[in-house]
């Protein structure tokens, strides 16, 4: 599955959501590390309404 992200930059770093995802949203330091933290919180948030 293919998912779109958004990744800003802030203040203090890079927040980041998936707007298909209601709520489900991530930050990091880095660009890179947003968008590694938004990939594993998407991938909870999909296996969490599986169950």
């Amino acid at each position: 599955m293919i998912l779109n992200a958004i990744i800003e930059k802030d203040d203090f770093g890079y927040f980041a959501y998936v707007p298909a995802l209601e709520g489900c949203v991530s930050q990091g330091k880095s660009y890179e590390e947003a968008l590694a933290n938004i990939n594993e919180a998407a991938k909870l948030y999909l296996e969490s309404i599986k169950q």
